[in-house]
């Protein structure tokens, strides 16, 4: 990342918290040759991770009113769900207070009425349980080590479904290695009754799981896909050829 000028460099309790830019794009990173949120500056409601692209193929199965996103970054799928819809209700859950003014201060965070930030750690607010139940739960907890382990609990995973409607999504941002993990699996069988992953240029293991089941055809989903790649203005066509039932 020699080619990026350093915004921002402090520490907080948990550990380093740096802003970059190179002119187009600008990151937050967590440590050295970490990089967890990227922003076009010029369309930043483009996600610019593959993860981040493949957590919106749920918009293929639905039109969400409300949804919840626990782990803000620099607030890339904040941006890309206020494209899409500016009406949604969003609800951003974020552990560090110092990630939530910097995505205020250097990654246009789109606040509006609509968009209600908490400071507070995923697991309590989930514990708690007091918030309306939502039509999606969007989960990218990471640290500069990886994923948080609360987030492939099996108490996580039942907490978060006690939050979705009756007709709504879990979306999980995992690593590659959870794909062999049997137990996460069942978790969410436990809860849901249709279950996808997709396995992202990045090494990323996205994780789309249904509480009611959706019968599109192939030819129909590759239709809407292209209708919705048009609204989001980005291509899903990578995503979707990824995209499957997890068996």
């Amino acid at each position: 990342m020699s080619d990026y000028q350093v915004l921002h460099q402090t520490e907080d309790e948990y550990g380093p918290l740096i802003v970059l830019d190179d002119k187009e794009s600008r990151i937050l990173a967590f440590g050295e040759n970490d990089e967890q949120s990227k922003l076009l500056k010029a369309a930043p409601h483009i996600p610019q991770h593959t993860y981040v692209q493949a957590m919106l193929l749920v918009l293929l199965y639905s039109q969400p009113k409300s949804a919840i996103v626990l782990g803000l970054g620099g607030g890339g799928l904040i941006h890309a769900l206020r494209h899409f819809d500016a009406g949604i209700k969003l609800t951003a859950v974020e552990l560090r207070a110092d990630v939530i003014d910097l995505a205020k201060r250097y990654f246009q965070l789109p606040l509006s009425k609509k968009l209600k930030v908490i400071n507070q750690d995923a697991t309590q607010f989930l514990a708690l349980g007091d918030h309306k139940r939502v039509d999606i739960i969007f989960t990218d907890i990471y640290s500069a080590e990886g994923v948080d382990v609360a987030q492939v609990s099996e108490s996580f995973i039942a907490q978060c479904a006690a939050l979705i409607k009756a007709d709504g999504y879990l979306v999980l941002n995992c690593w590659k290695e959870h794909s062999k993990n049997r137990e996460l699996l069942a978790y969410l069988e436990l809860h849901f009754v249709e279950v996808r992953a997709c396995l992202t240029g990045s090494a990323n293991w996205v994780v789309i799981a249904g509480k009611t089941r959706r019968d599109i055809s192939s030819s129909a989903l590759k239709h809407h896909a292209q209708a919705l790649s048009n609204q989001l203005d980005f291509p899903l066509a990578r995503s979707l050829t990824r995209f499957d039932l997890w068996k």
